[in-house]
């Protein structure tokens, strides 16, 4: 896998810093990450715990990684 340059890694961290607000040190509690869940992967929202946050993070590590880099693209764009 090819490490992205680390403009796009800031840009990817500021997203997720901006959708985790209010629920920053427990992310599954974050109503735009849920709503991001359900919407996208067909996961309830309301079924969302730590447990399944993290096992859902790690399995679709390569997929969320692709998504935060192309909203740190857009947020960059966008600015």
């Amino acid at each position: 896998m090819v490490v992205p340059p680390l403009r796009e890694l800031a840009a990817a961290a500021a997203f997720v810093w901006d959708s985790t607000r209010g629920a920053r040190l427990s992310p599954w509690k974050s109503p735009y990450l849920r709503w991001r869940i359900e919407t996208y992967w067909g996961l309830p929202a309301a079924s969302i715990q730590r447990e399944t946050f993290w096992a859902f993070s790690w399995r679709e590590r390569r997929r969320l990684l692709s998504f935060l880099l192309w909203a740190g693209r857009m947020r960059s764009a966008a600015r």
